[in-house]
């Protein structure tokens, strides 16, 4: 069943939630340094096993909270060496975007290859999704492919509905409930569960697919005895990256050492990024789509493929129909992305408008950007105002052109008009206890 609010023109009232909140404290800006990344990088492929699909696997590991602005796109502190080496011998993409803004909202669109708004699910932040959502691995398993995960966040383990679409489904023991903040440290026994998981030749006798997320940089940013950066929010992030960037080394190095490691494709990538007060009061992640919360590492290692740069935009929105295409597997006609893998084997990219959706939940307003080449416009709440930048000359979204720049910005409405008009707003429910604004209660749409 689903359910649809054409019109809806209610607020939900916005909560600040710790874990995940451009919130509202008062900390300073984290300025950082970083260099242009180079047009290309000279590295050897890795071992030919074809391009036909017929044998290949593919893992897919995401990093929750790692920014774009990460060594291998010039950041000057080398706090990734191992995913830093993993970029030489990928397809590396420069201009990726997460779907939306935080986990429960972005990891919904890129397993399910559609965007948020659309999909049935509950209204609350932490959004549960029914059986009504397909989710690719779905697809996969019908296809006889063998579908294997291993989590480590009290959210993917029921709520979430992502389990129903695995074979194998783990969790890292002991992990605590807490919907403030994640105190949590899980790598080391994450990277054992996934370890186990792929020994499992019952598992990985056959083709299959994988996937595991890794939670340490999330919010909160904890200390590591052997890494050592500073004191500020930003150089605590950044030893949490190292650390989590070693436990992701040990995983390759383990894929590398399996048999069926030189058929296997790797993705690496994150559900969003994070901010560090580069906008007046925001910080962690979600409620907003500005570039630092949005534009996420993907790099690509696959048999056969040569890496190189791909700067041309992209979205999470295409990882479903593109890890589907690599097992062979046509995607449902419902899904919204393209697959990457021509342009993984050598294809000139061609431009697409990216979007990014976040709809509005009990923590949340909505939000809505249309990236289009060099600009991008965000829509606030039901499209009640605009802000239009031009990402080449402000990177960080600091000045608004919309009145400057009124040719642009008519065509970014108009092409911002035209997605949403495709893109199905979904009425969240139950909404019972979903409180707005001045109301007692959300009223059934």
């Amino acid at each position: 069943m689903r359910w649809s609010s054409p019109g809806l023109r209610v607020r939900l009232l916005v909560t600040v939630v710790a874990s995940a909140a451009c919130s509202r404290a008062s900390e300073p800006v984290q300025h950082t340094s970083a260099e242009a990344p180079s047009a290309s990088v000279a590295a050897p492929a890795p071992p030919d096993a074809g391009t036909s699909g017929e044998a290949l696997n593919v893992i897919l590991i995401t990093v929750d909270s790692l920014r774009a602005d990460m060594p291998w796109a010039g950041y000057g502190r080398p706090i990734a060496p191992r995913m830093t080496a993993f970029a030489e011998t990928a397809v590396v993409y420069d201009r990726f975007y997460s779907i939306s803004s935080y986990t429960a909202m972005s990891v919904g669109g890129m397993l399910s290859g559609r965007y948020p708004s659309e999909l049935d699910r509950n209204g609350y932040y932490f959004a549960g999704y029914p059986e009504s959502v397909l989710f690719f691995p779905e697809l996969l398993r019908r296809a006889g492919v063998k579908t294997l995960s291993a989590q480590a966040h009290f959210y993917f383990d029921q709520r979430a509905g992502f389990r129903r679409a695995f074979d194998v489904y783990e969790m890292v023991p002991g992990i605590g409930e807490d919907h403030q903040t994640d105190g949590n440290i899980t790598s080391p026994a994450h990277l054992a569960l996934a370890k186990k998981v792929l020994s499992d030749k019952a598992s990985t006798g056959g083709r299959f697919f994988a996937w595991f997320h890794f939670l340490d940089p999330h919010d909160k940013y904890q200390a590591h005895a052997d890494i050592e950066y500073g004191r500020s929010t930003r150089d605590l992030y950044d030893g949490e990256v190292t650390f989590t960037d070693r436990h992701v080394g040990e995983l390759l190095d383990f894929v590398s050492a399996e048999p069926w490691g030189a058929r296997t494709a790797v993705v690496i990538s994150a559900d969003h990024g994070e901010a560090f007060g580069e906008h007046p009061s925001c910080f962690r992640h979600g409620f907003e789509l500005w570039d630092v919360l949005t534009h996420v590492p993907l790099m690509i290692r696959a048999p056969g493929i040569a890496p190189r740069r791909v700067t041309t935009p992209r979205s999470a929105i295409d990882l479903a129909p593109t890890i589907l295409d690599l097992f062979g597997v046509p995607k449902d006609p419902r899904m919204e992305g393209t697959s990457l893998v021509p342009e993984l084997r050598g294809a000139e990219p061609e431009e697409r408008d990216v979007i990014l959706d976040l709809p509005r939940t009990s923590n949340s307003d909505r939000r809505r950007a249309l990236i289009r080449g060099r600009h991008k416009l965000i829509a606030l709440g039901d499209d009640d105002a605009f802000q239009l930048y031009d990402l080449e000359s402000d990177p960080r979204e600091e000045h608004d052109v919309r009145w400057g720049s009124a040719a642009v910005f008519d065509e970014m409405k108009a092409g911002y008009a035209a997605w949403s008009a495709r893109i199905p707003s979904v009425c969240p429910l139950p909404t019972s206890k979903i409180k707005l604004r001045g109301k007692k209660r959300y009223k059934p749409c």
